[in-house]
């Protein structure tokens, strides 16, 4: 996964690209971001020129996602959190649900935080 690190820019045409465009052309932002985001295989185009994530980049969107909803956990237990999200971090161990609604983030989410905070600095 070296140099893989994204931008803002390149997640938010990652998102253009999944919510599909509402005619033939995408935005500028996918424009400036559909070259590397095809080299590192997370966009490809089919036969009719259309852009579509792979497997790749919708797990890629997936992760960040769940990175952001762990954040939303730590600061606020009752924060709104997609469902699949929850699921995936629940199974994962890093929050667990709280007696009095909502979830906290377990000692392992805490962690996995810290790594990619690291990770980023």
């Amino acid at each position: 996964m070296k140099n893989e690190k994204l931008t803002t820019d390149e997640y938010d045409a990652l998102g253009h690209i999944l919510g599909g465009a509402k005619h033939d052309r995408f935005n500028a932002c996918v424009g400036r971001n559909a070259k590397r985001l095809a080299g590192l295989k997370m966009i490809q185009y089919s036969k009719d020129g259309k852009l579509a994530l792979t497997d790749k980049g919708q797990q890629v969107l997936f992760l960040r996602r769940c990175i952001a909803g762990l954040r939303a956990l730590l600061a606020d237990p009752a924060a709104v959190v997609d469902a699949d999200v929850l699921v995936f971090l629940g199974k994962k161990s890093h929050i667990a649900p709280l007696e009095a609604g909502g979830h906290g983030v377990t000692d392992k989410g805490r962690e996995s935080l810290a790594d990619i905070d690291a990770q980023d600095k």
